[in-house]
């Protein structure tokens, strides 16, 4: 009788050991896991951070109206890319006001055949900010429209880190500064560059939403 009363009472507490000891092992097992996993997801955390704000993504075009240029041909980021700036402009058809422009200031073959420039190049709409008369005014007068559009063009080429709290002297022989950084910069505290870094084969080029004027 002693001896079954034994055998009862080792089986009881074995029984109630065995769950306590099971819940035990899953929960360590659960933490254990939790923390690996957050330990392997850290790393591939930090990478796609560093991916997605590394120097490689900062050397393509940004802005706005970058989503106008075409996919494909010699107007898009890649054809331009080919082409010296002048002619790189002729084939993107927001620019042909410019590109008119420069043709009535017989800039093309200097533009096209300049060394590492930065053109700072205004849209159609920016030129239809000025009011037509002025505007036919100036398209009139080469030695005008000759200083305006060097005004726009600096001798070196400027990267999206170069524009950040600057000036520079332009072809025109005075000064435009530039403020801002990332990927919003205004020139001469008026024109807001809509499409940045666009690459031609002698130029880097930043589309702005307004003619610049030369202080002078």
């Amino acid at each position: 009788m002693n001896t079954r009363m034994r055998r009862v009472a080792v089986a009881i507490t074995a029984a109630a050991v065995l769950p306590i000891a099971l819940t035990a092992c899953s929960d360590d097992g659960k933490d254990t896991s939790s923390s690996t996993s957050d330990k392997a997801s850290s790393p591939a955390s930090d990478n796609a951070t560093t991916g997605s704000g590394g120097t490689a993504s900062m050397d393509e075009p940004f802005g706005p109206a970058c989503s106008t240029v075409p996919q494909d041909g010699a107007g898009s980021f890649d054809g331009m890319a080919k082409d010296p700036v002048a002619t790189a402009a002729s084939n993107n058809p927001a620019l042909s006001t410019l590109v008119t422009a420069v043709k009535k200031a017989g800039l093309v073959d200097t533009l096209n055949n300049a060394q590492d420039v930065t053109v700072f190049a205004p849209t159609n709409d920016a030129f239809a900010k000025i009011p037509k008369a002025d505007l036919d005014k100036v398209l009139a007068d080469k030695a005008q429209l000759t200083k305006i559009l060097t005004y726009h063009v600096v001798g070196q080429k400027l990267t999206p880190a170069d524009l950040e709290d600057s000036s520079y002297p332009t072809l025109e022989k005075s000064e435009l500064s530039v403020s801002g950084s990332g990927e919003s910069y205004t020139v001469n505290d008026s024109a807001k560059v809509v499409c940045g870094n666009v690459k031609t084969a002698n130029a880097n080029v930043y589309i702005v939403d307004t003619v610049l004027m030369p202080r002078s």
